[in-house]
C-alpha cells in the first residue's frame, strides 16, 4: 500500500510538472508567436473624377455595382464638346489652305530671275510658307485635344472593381478635378497585420500566414513586405527643427505595433472582401498552438499508461 502511494504522488507531481511546463509552453507561444488581432483588410480605391467640365446626362451604374474595366461611369453632355471639334476641324481646314497658298507662292517666286523678284522678297515668301506650316501644325494639335476631350465626356471604369461613395446623379455638374465616385479594384485587395516589436523576430519575407476574417472565413496569404518606420508620437519636432523631448517618462512601456503586409494568395469560393475590415493574422513560424497542443496530449497519455 506504501509502495502504490509513493507511485501515486509521483504521479501527481509528474503531472503537475507536465501541466506547468505546457502551461509556460503555450503562455510564450502567445507571448511570442507571430500573430495579431490588429489586421485591417485593404484594397486600392480608385477615385474617378472628370476630366472635363459640364452637365451630367447619365448615371448608368449604381452604389455597389459591380463594373468590368472600360464600362461607362458617367457622360457628360459632349454638345458643347463636339462643336469644339468641328470649330478645330475647320481652322485645319483653312490652316491647310493657307500653308497651301503660301508653298506656292514661294514656289512660284523662287522660279522668277533676280531682276523680276529680289533675293529678299524670296527669302519673305519662304518665312511666310514655314510660319503657314507651323500654324497648321498648330491647327491640328487643337483638334486632337478637342477630340480628347470630347473622348473624356465618357469617364469609363480604369479598373475592374465595385462602385463606392457614388455621390453624383443625372444633371449635377461635373468640374474638372472634383472627385464623384470610386471603385474599388476588386484585384487589389491584401492584408495589413500590425504586428508588435516583439513579435517581429519571426516575421520573415514570403512565409506562409492564416487570415482568418470577423465571420471566421479562413484566408491563405504570404508576408509581402514590413514596415521599415513608424512615426515616433514620443519625439515630435519642435517649431525650430530641434528634437522636442517631453520630461515625462511613463515605466510601462508598450511594445510598438509595425504595419507587416500580407498577401493573400487564394479566397473561398462566394467569399466577397471588404475593405477595411478586420481579422487576424497568424504568421507560419513552424510552431503552432495545434502542434503544441498535440505533443501535450501525447506526453500526458505516455505518463498516464505508465502510472
Amino acid at each position: 500500500m506504501r509502495i502504490e502511494r509513493v507511485w501515486s504522488v509521483i504521479g501527481t507531481m509528474a503531472l503537475f510538472l507536465i501541466a506547468a511546463f505546457i502551461g509556460k509552453t503555450l503562455w510564450d507561444h502567445y507571448m511570442d508567436a507571430p500573430w495579431t488581432r490588429d489586421g485591417r483588410v485593404h484594397a486600392n480605391v480608385v477615385t474617378i473624377a472628370p476630366d472635363v467640365s459640364g452637365m451630367i446626362v447619365g448615371v448608368p451604374v449604381h452604389d455597389n455595382q459591380f463594373v468590368r474595366r472600360g464600362d461607362l461611369l458617367m457622360q457628360i453632355d459632349p454638345s458643347h464638346y463636339r462643336i469644339a471639334v468641328a470649330e478645330a476641324e475647320a481652322k485645319v481646314a483653312a490652316s491647310r489652305a493657307e500653308l497651301a497658298l503660301r508653298r506656292d507662292d514661294a514656289k512660284r517666286r523662287a522660279a522668277l530671275d533676280n531682276e523680276v523678284v529680289s533675293d529678299e522678297v524670296k527669302q519673305d515668301s519662304g518665312l511666310q510658307a514655314d510660319a503657314a506650316k507651323a500654324a497648321y501644325d498648330q491647327a491640328l494639335a487643337a483638334l486632337d485635344a478637342a477630340k480628347l476631350n470630347l473622348s473624356r465626356t465618357r469617364v469609363v471604369s480604369p479598373v475592374d472593381g465595385y462602385v463606392t461613395n457614388l455621390n453624383t446623379w443625372q444633371g449635377d455638374y461635373a468640374s474638372i478635378s472634383t472627385p464623384k465616385l470610386a471603385v474599388v479594384d476588386r484585384n487589389s485587395f491584401w492584408v495589413y497585420g500590425y504586428f508588435e516589436e516583439t513579435k517581429l523576430p519571426e516575421v520573415k519575407v514570403g512565409r506562409a500566414a492564416e487570415i482568418r476574417l470577423m465571420s471566421g472565413t479562413l484566408l491563405r496569404g504570404h508576408v509581402q513586405s514590413i514596415a521599415r518606420g513608424i512615426y515616433d508620437r514620443d519625439n515630435p519636432q519642435s517649431m525650430d527643427l530641434t528634437a522636442n523631448v517631453d520630461p515625462v517618462f511613463n515605466w510601462v512601456r508598450l511594445a510598438q505595433r509595425v504595419p507587416v503586409r500580407i498577401g493573400i494568395d487564394s479566397v473561398p469560393e462566394g467569399v466577397e472582401l471588404t475593405a477595411e475590415t478586420t481579422c487576424t493574422v497568424v504568421v507560419d513560424s513552424g510552431l503552432s498552438q495545434g502542434h503544441i497542443a498535440r505533443y501535450a496530449n501525447e506526453v500526458i497519455a505516455r505518463v498516464q499508461s505508465a502510472l
